[in-house]
């Protein structure tokens, strides 16, 4: 049998799924990130089914920001330790932890550099004149914050599979295009490398490389959510 590894972009992976399958608690978007993963140990390969087993899911994230952040609306500084997100993404991570056959690999954010913004839409409008300072609210800004460690964690363990020959399938959860550099190197050692980018749209350098592209739930109407079954196994 086929030794598959499952690898997930968090950050990716969490909005994606918000827009997929709405709001849930921290251990029910762990039972359904776990659930969702082991749907892809089953497929049709030319029309015939193939079962694969699972080597072992790899998760890569930053833990939350935590320090006080000045926001120039508010004109105050807020306290991300104490925010429903730090919570939510803490007790997700510990969830995650408890599932089986799950790794976490935690970069870290830069903290230091973190800062409030102004999004790109009401910052035009604000530059055209079709609205004023007066019109901003605490909605139009978001925090920028980059993360530090996370791509080369994951492109390191896709060279480590590959040339280990560990696996021999590699199941990507991303729609970034810069792992291209990292499947090409799991093709060229003879891995079946499969994107998976949860129906977000890719760019055609990260399609060309890759050898499928498989989402294991269909695309929502727009506008709406569907809903998730989830199965503890």
């Amino acid at each position: 049998m086929n030794k598959t590894a499952i690898l997930v972009d968090g950050g990716f992976y969490r909005k994606r799924a918000m827009y997929l399958w709405g709001d849930k608690s921290p251990s029910e978007r762990a039972l359904e990130l776990s659930s969702y993963c082991k749907r892809h140990l089953n497929e049709k390969i030319d029309g015939v089914k193939t079962k694969n087993d699972l080597y072992r899911i790899f998760y890569y994230d930053c833990t939350p920001i935590s320090k006080k952040v000045y926001h120039p609306l508010l004109d105050r500084t807020v306290d991300f330790s104490k925010t429903d997100t730090y919570n939510w993404t803490v007790d997700f991570l510990e969830s995650l932890k408890k599932e089986r056959k799950f790794a976490l690999r935690l970069g870290r954010l830069a903290e230091e550099q973190a800062e409030y913004k102004l999004k790109k839409e009401p910052l035009k409008k604000l530059f055209k004149g079709s609205i004023t300072l007066q019109d901003i609210t605490e909605n139009d800004f978001f925090i920028d914050i980059k993360q530090k460690g996370v791509d080369m964690k994951i492109g390191v363990d896709i060279a480590s599979l590959a040339y280990k020959k560990q696996v021999s399938q590699i199941i990507l959860i991303s729609g970034d295009s810069d792992f291209v550099p990292a499947a090409k190197l799991a093709r060229r050692e003879g891995i079946d490398f499969v994107l998976d980018p949860l129906h977000s749209s890719i760019k055609s350098d990260l399609f060309e490389h890759i050898d499928g592209l498989n989402t294991r739930e269909n695309k929502p109407p727009k506008g709406e959510t569907i809903k998730f079954n989830l199965k503890k196994k």
